[in-house]
């Protein structure tokens, strides 16, 4: 039986972009699905543009994700000699043609013969796919200077590597028809093709830039975890044909066939990466949640605490389904590690400056410093008893409390972040922003 062997191949002219690697997961899951081999090709005949840089972003983009390939990767700039052999079997057998192209007088490039009529494939996520005759025209396969072109390299190399399915995005399905034709013309099997469609924005768009990250790299820098990201991007297009959305790499490996590849453009949703990349936070170790949260409060001067990591712990624990990226526990939690917090100053006027907000706090700070002990659980019934006691909902003082010892309106359960803070803290902060609000 065959052996499958699928081949990601970049232009290392750049940045990594998240279509080109999701073409790269697809061939790794069908290669690892089928117990076949992934490959890996750098199309560097782009001297100026294919700079070491380059190379080494592609490679570091496929180490992050795991994208592991089987055999040393092959450089196509070291097989120019093969290239130029192929275009000169072309020429002797009347299937290509020499012609000073636009008449510069700059030397004659090698041009290859289409075959003259209609053509069609079956592409293993399209369907089979027909082309005219008339619409396709001859093409130059090596340039007047003597240089492949990447048509020419790209047929003569994937026969070389011996690739059985090219997977790549749909904006080489034109290509395709060129390269059937060589493919024939030099006597070898075409292998299959499965062209992906496009990531598109919410307007139906090519992703880019100008929507957000667009790259691997700037994924990885802004803290996505790399199991997300590669998660997601499996997803982006392919369903295992049921409701499952978090899938380790070895389900994605079982789950994943061609057929269950949509032909249809996906668009990518921001949001739920980041619910995605919130999941593969909390599936984390324990230690390296708690590790990576540590690093980031380092970086941002708010690290070391009292109660060191047993303190973080707790904070952690508390914060929950609030983390999304471990940047989360400075942006959203930093109140909990500095007494120096700001202020929201919409929380402020609709919470602490109606009236007779500050005068409830105080009545409630009273009762919170007769408590003993402190916990969660005596705040919740001293602060309901009192909400009881007034004839008024909950909410009228649980949102003054909350904007008071953390200077937001949002965040975690108020109980339990009053119990992590402690007794003494809490109403030090109250009696704080009594002092600097009752004055405002």
């Amino acid at each position: 039986m065959m052996k499958i062997r699928t081949r990601f191949a970049p232009s290392p002219t750049g940045h990594v972009h998240i279509g080109n690697i999701r073409a790269a997961i697809y061939g790794w899951l069908f290669a690892r699905h089928e117990g076949g081999n992934f490959l890996l090709r750098i199309e560097d005949t782009d001297r100026e543009r294919s700079t070491p840089e380059a190379v080494r972003m592609v490679l570091d983009a496929m180490n992050w994700l795991g994208l592991t390939f089987d055999e040393e990767p092959l450089y196509q700039s070291t097989r120019t000699p093969a290239h130029l052999a192929a275009a000169e079997q072309l020429l002797s057998k009347g299937l290509a043609y020499k012609e000073d192209k636009g008449g510069t007088g700059m030397g004659e490039a090698i041009i290859f013969r289409m075959p003259g009529t209609d053509m069609e494939f079956r592409d293993e996520v399209k369907g089979v796919l027909r082309k005219k005759a008339e619409d396709m025209k001859d093409f130059v396969i090596v340039r007047s200077n003597g240089t492949p072109v990447f048509h020419l390299a790209n047929i003569v190399d994937d026969i070389h590597m011996g690739i059985t399915h090219v997977i790549r995005g749909d904006d080489h399905v034109e290509n395709t028809y060129r390269h059937l034709a060589l493919f024939r013309a030099l006597g070898a099997e075409p292998p299959k093709y499965a062209h992906l469609p496009m990531i598109v924005n919410a307007q139906g768009k090519p992703y880019s830039k100008r929507d957000g990250a667009a790259y691997v790299g700037e994924f990885r820098d802004k803290g996505y975890l790399p199991g997300a990201l590669f998660n997601y991007l499996a997803l982006l297009g392919w369903s295992p044909g049921d409701d499952r959305e978090i899938m380790s790499r070895e389900e994605l490996v079982k789950a994943f066939t061609l057929d269950r590849v949509r032909s249809a453009p996906s668009q990518m949703d921001i949001k739920k990466l980041d619910w995605m990349n919130g999941a593969y936070m909390r599936a984390l170790p324990k230690s390296e949640l708690e590790q990576g949260c540590c690093s980031i409060l380092e970086q941002k001067g708010l690290w070391p605490v009292t109660g060191g990591m047993e303190y973080l712990a707790r904070v952690v624990e508390t914060m929950g389904e609030r983390l999304h990226f471990f940047a989360d526990i400075a942006d959203h939690a930093a109140y909990f590690f500095t007494e120096d917090y700001a202020f929201d100053e919409k929380a402020v006027s609709k919470r602490l400056k109606k009236e007779g907000a500050l005068e409830s706090l105080r009545t409630l700070a009273g009762r919170f410093a007769a408590l003993e002990p402190f916990t969660a659980a005596t705040s919740e019934q001293a602060l309901r008893a009192m909400a009881e006691q007034r004839g008024e909902g909950a909410g009228a003082l649980v949102h003054p409390v909350r904007v008071a010892v953390s200077g937001t309106s949002e965040g975690p359960s108020l109980f339990h972040m009053l119990e992590v803070l402690g007794k003494d803290r809490v109403l030090s902060r109250i009696r704080r922003a009594l002092d600097r609000f009752a004055s405002a």
